[in-house]
Formats: structure tokens, C-alpha cells, sequence
């Protein structure tokens, strides 16, 4: 599914969307995944079998352990860039994702040291839209390129949720 589209939906569960993140910084095998996140390994399994499935995934390697074969998976954020919405309740359902996982971090929220916020619904010019979209995908990629694993010495834990996107117009005031 490497250059095939990813649908929208496969994103669209907050412990799939903590599993990605995990999954950019090294690759790790569903035991590490579940005792990362606090799950089962069954649990975890799961989910990284459905990202697998989406495309969302790559085996980087398998490891022998105890006289059997565990895969090692990793995430490639800019897979991303292939993602179709199948319509307005995939892109809802993976917005409530993304709100999900954004309490869940929120909660683990390091008090008193500064972190950007913004929310806003504009009217921009669509050539400052475009330059700004372009920045932001490449501090979004700096950031990725960047990721570590899991608690690496120098390390500090961030969480950065981002939706940027063009809406319709509503209709003129009468």
C-alpha cells in the first residue's frame, strides 16, 4: 500500500494516534508497545497490525526472542501525505480522535514551562495560506526527523496536535 491512498478512519483511534507517534522516534515491537502505553500485548497487537494493514507502518526488522519472531514496526510520518477522507464523518471521527489524544496529553502537561497555542478561524489571502501551510509541514517534519525513543537520554517528552484546513464559505448575510 506504499503509494496507494490511506483512508482517513485508520488514523481515527487515539491509541493508534499515540502508537504512531511512539513508532517515529524507533521501532518497537508490540511488547514494547504495550508496556509503553500501559496495554496488553494483544491490545497493542492489534492496533499495529491495523496500522500495518492501512499502510500506516513498516516492519523494520524481526528480532528473535524466546525461539520465536517479533516484529520491530515503524512509522514514516510523511505517509500522511497520502491520507483521503472518505467524507464528513471520517474527518469527524478522526477530529474526536485527535480531541481524545489531545486530553490525554494535556493531562501530562509539565506546568510552567511555556508551550505555543493558537486556535483561530480566519480569512487569509490564498497565498499567505499556502506559505504558511508550507512552514508549518516543515517544522511538522523537523519535529518528526528529530523524534528519539521513548525517554533517550537528552530527551524531553512533547506533544504537538495540529488541523489546519480550508472551509467552505457560509453564505453571504442577507
Amino acid at each position: 500500500m506504499s503509494d496507494a491512498e490511506i483512508p482517513l478512519r485508520a488514523f481515527a483511534h487515539p491509541l493508534r494516534l499515540q502508537i504512531l507517534s511512539l513508532l517515529t522516534g524507533t521501532a518497537m515491537s508490540a511488547a514494547e508497545v504495550a508496556r509503553e502505553i500501559g496495554g496488553t500485548q494483544a491490545n497493542a497487537s492489534y492496533h499495529l497490525r491495523q496500522l500495518l494493514d492501512a499502510g500506516l507502518l513498516d516492519v523494520a526488522e524481526a528480532v528473535s526472542v524466546r525461539g520465536g519472531m517479533a516484529k520491530r514496526y515503524r512509522h514514516d510520518p510523511q505517509v500522511g501525505n497520502r491520507l483521503t477522507p472518505a467524507g464528513t464523518n471520517d474527518r469527524l471521527t478522526l477530529a474526536a480522535a485527535l480531541g481524545e489524544e489531545l486530553r490525554r496529553r494535556t493531562l501530562r502537561r509539565r506546568e510552567g514551562v511555556p508551550g505555543p497555542l493558537t486556535d483561530a478561524e480566519l480569512w487569509v489571502d490564498p497565498q499567505v495560506w499556502e506559505d504558511v501551510c508550507n512552514r508549518v509541514v516543515q517544522a511538522m517534519t523537523d519535529l518528526h526527523d528529530a523524534a528519539q525513543a521513548p525517554r533517550a537520554p537528552g530527551t524531553i517528552r512533547t506533544s504537538t496536535t495540529m488541523s489546519m484546513f480550508v472551509m467552505h464559505p457560509e453564505p453571504e448575510p442577507r
